[in-house]
């Protein structure tokens, strides 16, 4: 088969092809790929304009801090399209950048931030820009206004898909009344699209679960099927979201192409430096760990070893004695003594610890003698004191070796693998040096060794513990690490400095960059849109990946009114904005089904995939930097950490689930129990009558006894009425009891109130009753008043007997 080039022809092929080719903007690019960002039907689309549009307007206002989120969405037919409008109360757009802000992608202020946003690549409202035109070919309307502006901007434009540049239509300025505008601040945009409402649950399901996760937001929705726009109002005692300010990287999770153009970029000489300047979380002893693990995979650690007492060798302090040469016969004794004691009071030593002990005496036996030991002197007393601490090294490995063995290693073994490390250390010229990994391959040599010619084995797990115990044995050597400059050019020394950050206890980065919701607005937002028996909610400690801090927060709504049938409703969000598409491909959804739910008391058939029954299950990531899967943002990726925080979130919520399902269920049995016994309590008290020939007893206050219930009884005599609070429960109880009375009561009892409504009067009182005791209300009332039954709140159902 012919090649291009035999078909084109050999001379000008090259610059026949470059003609062809041109650069492409990035407007162009999603102009011909727009299902890249959730842009691939009519039904999707529409839905992504709302969620661009919104999550855009919610980003403004709390950016702001003006006033709390007022959010207004409209949908409605125009002819064969659907008009978008979404209207908010934020600090509006300076005439200057609206036309960027709409009609420009990959224009934005917080893509370089390391803070949490809904937006960061600035792609998201001017995709919704572009799709409107390139369905209806019709241009965005643009108004907004700014804080203290008596005006109001209006734009009409649309994005010039070869330039990625802006193209405005129709530009006004509107003075007051002229626009249906917030009259303080604001910005409202509407576009026409070609859409269906085919995904109308969708859309519905973005707006309420928008509203669970902003509970301090209050949005407005209208679309063509309904009468009246439907409104989430704020959750009661919402707060703002805590402001984010910007933060550093933190060292775990960087990559090393970070690592690498953040250290061509810094003014830091000094890895120490670099780390404190470019990090967060690094401190100067954090740093000093970072430089530690640095330098002992850099140019590894040194063993150490035990003076030579300990092996009836020549001492340390006569082979200084004989290295030393001309200094005189008192300042060579001082120095080799004190030499030794050095030795002897650091034992086991490292040859970089020996160098620093003979630097210092020499200094010291110079300064008292008035003699100076030289470098070659220093040196000749290193050499012959490291060689009087290392005659014998086989007794120190055997000591390491045994330790990390097991006693079913025979001395005979233990000495054999000790001989054999002990010759491959004699061959190494870098003074007992080694990596980790060349600590590894060491041992594997003298273990092989040991194994061929010994008849013995070393398996993997006693070859591990062996280099484990040899490491420890080992001390970081003081050798002055690189120079910044020379690590931007050293790949492999900038991969050991980043592995040497992720090995040190940093701790978590700051959660100032990110505002989660809380466990408390959690549950509230829950409360405001589920009508459910149980909430629970949690948030996790920040954890970190790729060097963003993230939040996890979870929350569980179960019973109610929630659907009793079909598998329970997953509810997915990042930073605070629904995830309506890709469910199968989030890892949310994974973690979800790989939870046993069967242990938390839901039904799971098979043991695996989404529970089933009345049960909410929400899961909100907080990041500077959210995985997603696509340029869509529907899907958070499978990244160990995240998913890892998301089981952890859910976890701690469905526990609580658990305790009141488990609770509910004994209830529930202690309910039938009762209700048997209560049929009984009748015939047994009127057969007692026929056996006795007596009244039938009361047997009212026998339920209670025997089921170990609070029993709240009123009585009345001539006016004077008694509620009575009798506690036959094992524990104390806080009840709150209301009385109900068609007349005033007088001389109320002690921590009772009484609250004229409408002609009856409540009276209320909340007792704390201990075990095995009664309280009482007492109060006086017209002889001829009637009595509802009281309200006893504060206990179950199923512990309480009213006989009221």
């Amino acid at each position: 088969m012919p090649s291009m080039q035999s078909t084109l022809g050999d001379e000008g092929i090259a610059e026949e092809l470059a003609e062809s080719q041109r650069q492409i903007s990035i407007a162009e690019f999603f102009e011909k790929n727009k299902h890249m960002l959730g842009f691939d039907s009519g039904a999707r689309g529409l839905v992504t304009a709302v969620k661009e549009a919104v999550d855009n307007a919610l980003d403004a206002t709390e950016e702001a801090r003006l006033d709390p989120p007022d959010i207004y969405v409209k949908i409605e037919e125009a002819g064969d399209y659907y008009r978008l409008i979404v209207e908010d109360n934020g600090p509006g757009i300076t005439r200057e950048q609206i036309p960027n802000v709409f009609g420009k992608l990959l224009y934005g202020s917080r893509f370089h931030k390391r803070e949490q946003s809904r937006g960061q690549q600035g792609i998201g409202i001017s995709a919704a820009v572009l799709y409107s035109q390139l369905t209806s070919g019709k241009p965005a309307k643009v108004t907004s206004r700014t804080e203290n502006s008596s005006t109001a901007q209006y734009f009409e434009l649309i994005i010039d898909t070869d330039e990625n540049e802006p193209e405005i239509k129709k530009e006004v300025e509107l003075s007051p009344g002229e626009s249906d505008l917030n009259p303080t601040h604001g910005t409202r945009i509407e576009m026409e699209m070609e859409a269906n409402m085919r995904a109308r649950q969708q859309l519905l399901r973005y707006i309420k679960h928008t509203a669970v996760v902003n509970p301090h937001a209050r949005i407005r929705f209208k679309e063509p099927s309904m009468d009246d726009e439907q409104v989430f109002e704020r959750a009661d005692g919402y707060e703002m979201p805590a402001e984010t300010d910007e933060i550093r990287p933190h060292p775990h999770g960087v990559e090393l192409g970070t690592v690498l153009k953040m250290l061509s970029n810094t003014s830091s000489h000094s890895v120490s430096g670099f780390v404190q300047e470019e990090f967060t979380r690094v401190g100067k002893k954090t740093a000093d760990s970072i430089v530690d693990n640095f330098r002992d995979r850099h140019f590894g650690r040194e063993l150490t070893w035990r003076g030579p007492q300990a092996h009836d060798e020549e001492d340390v302090e006569a082979a200084v004695t004989d290295a030393v040469a001309n200094k005189g016969a008192d300042a060579t004794a001082a120095f080799a003594e004190r030499v030794a004691a050095a030795v002897a009071e650091r034992e086991p030593i490292g040859h970089s610890q020996l160098e620093a002990a003979v630097a210092d005496a020499a200094e010291a036996v110079g300064e008292e003698h008035g003699v100076t030991f030289g470098d070659t002197v220093q040196a000749n007393a290193v050499e012959a004191a490291w060689d009087a601490i290392v005659a014998d090294r086989t007794a120190d490995l055997y000591r390491i070796v045994d330790e990390a063995t097991t006693t079913r290693k025979d001395d005979e073994t233990v000495q054999a693998l000790a001989e054999r490390l002990a010759s491959q250390f004699d061959r190494e010229e870098s003074v007992d040096r080694a990596t980790r990994d060349e600590l590894v391959e060491l041992v594997d040599r003298a273990a092989d060794n040991t194994e061929e010619y010994a008849d013995a084995t070393f398996g993997e797990t006693a070859r591990e513990n062996v280099v484990e115990e040899l490491w420890s044995a080992m001390v970081t050597v003081p050798d002055d690490v690189p120079l910044v400059r020379e690590l931007v050019d050293d790949r492999d020394a900038s991969s050991e400095l980043l592995e040497a950050m992720r090995e040190t206890d940093i701790i978590s980065p700051p959660t100032d960059c990110l505002s989660p919701i809380t466990d408390e607005l959690v549950e509230a937002g829950l409360r405001k849109e589920f009508d459910a028996d149980f909430y629970a909610a949690s948030t996790r400690d920040a954890d970190v990946h790729g060097g963003d801090p993230f939040i996890v927060e979870a929350g569980i709504a179960y019973g109610g009114d929630l659907p009793d049938e079909g598998e329970a409703d997953v509810m997915r969000f990042a930073n605070r904005v629904p995830l309506v598409y890709q469910r199968g491909a989030c890892a949310t959804t994974d973690v979800v089904k790989s939870i046993g739910w069967r242990n938390y008391n839901l039904d799971q058939p098979g043991g695996s995939g989404i529970p089933q029954g009345p049960v909410v299950i929400m899961v909100h990531v907080a990041s500077t930097n959210v995985p997603f899967t696509s340029e869509s943002k529907d899907a958070i990726a499978n990244v160990p950490e995240i998913e890892d925080e998301i089981e952890l979130a859910i976890r701690e919520a469905a526990r609580e689930l658990k305790s009141y399902l488990k609770k509910r269920r004994s209830l529930q049995q202690r309910k039938r129990k009762q209700n048997v016994i209560a049929s009984i309590l009748p015939e047994m008290a009127t057969k007692l009558a026929e056996v006795t020939g007596r009244d039938e007893p009361e047997y009212g206050d026998a339920l209670a006894r025997i089921m170990n219930n609070v029993l709240v009884e009123r009585t009345v005599e001539d006016g004077a009425v008694s509620l009575a609070v009798e506690n036959h429960t094992s524990s104390n109880e806080a009840v709150d009891v209301t009385d109900i009375v068609s007349a005033e009561p007088r001389n109320l009892s002690d921590g009772a109130t009484a609250v004229d409504m409408d002609g009856e009067w409540f009276i209320k009182w909340s007792p704390e009753v201990e075990s095995g005791e009664t309280a009482e209300l007492t109060y006086e009332t017209d002889p001829d008043a009637s009595f509802d039954t009281a309200d006893v709140a504060g206990i179950e159902d199923e512990l309480l007997t009213n006989n009221t």
